[in-house]
């Protein structure tokens, strides 16, 4: 993987970079909440079987991989954590569901998983489920709730609804975006953008792009 774009402030290699150098473009201190998402060039977010992981890369997974590495607490909509299967892992989920359900693969992993729905859904409150709202999640309160819990730095692996609604609420500070050297052609209700929800218009400036076998693996800052 090599550097086409770095910040000034991070002490790169000459040439390759290993896991230490990318973990270090990564790295943040204090609050962020940062979206995590891979694309085709043509700007699809899943592969012709519905999911992100057929369209994923070495150098794509190299990139998720370390914004995990950095982040406190991962943030995922029910809906891609089911399709995705999301099972084990070291940092914190939390799996949001307006309907309180928690998918199978999730219950059965290892790990600190929360639910965060609603009071509506008639799940009962405790240690490992939160009401972030009462008919409708609550944004801000689901992210202080995140922080307050396990850390400032909050990744949010989508799905597009959960995502589109943190970057129209003003939530959102930065995003990791890989293009992965493919297309996939069909409609977006086949394979829809990284974001989906209300219109919001927001300018981003970039932080690092780096390339590997064709990925472009990017981090974007929001300009406040």
């Amino acid at each position: 993987m090599r550097a086409l774009i770095a910040p000034p402030h991070v002490d790169l290699p000459d040439g390759t970079l290993d896991d230490d150098a990318v973990d270090a473009l990564y790295a943040h201190d204090g609050e962020l909440l940062r979206l995590s998402f891979v694309s085709t060039l043509d700007g699809a977010a899943t592969g012709g079987d519905g999911v992100s992981g057929s369209i994923n890369t070495e150098a794509d997974g190299r990139g998720y991989r370390a914004m995990g590495r950095a982040a406190d607490v991962v943030l995922v909509g029910a809906g891609t954590a089911r399709a995705e299967e999301y099972g084990s892992r070291s940092t914190p989920l939390v799996v949001v569901s307006r309907r309180g359900e928690l998918p199978e693969s999730v219950r059965e992993g290892d790990g600190t998983v929360v639910l965060a729905t609603v009071a509506a859904s008639g799940v009962p409150e405790g240690e490992h489920v939160w009401h972030v709202g009462q008919d409708e999640v609550d944004l801000a309160t689901l992210v202080q709730r995140c922080r307050a819990a396990f850390g400032p730095h909050v990744l949010c692996e989508g799905g597009p609804s959960l995502a589109g609604d943190l970057v129209a609420a003003g939530l959102v500070d930065e995003l990791g975006l890989s293009w992965a050297p493919s297309l996939v052609v069909g409609s977006p209700d086949d394979h829809p953008r990284i974001l989906r929800g209300p219109a919001a218009e927001v300018a981003l400036e970039p932080v690092h792009l780096l390339e590997e076998d064709g990925t472009l693996v990017g981090l974007w800052r929001v300009r406040r």
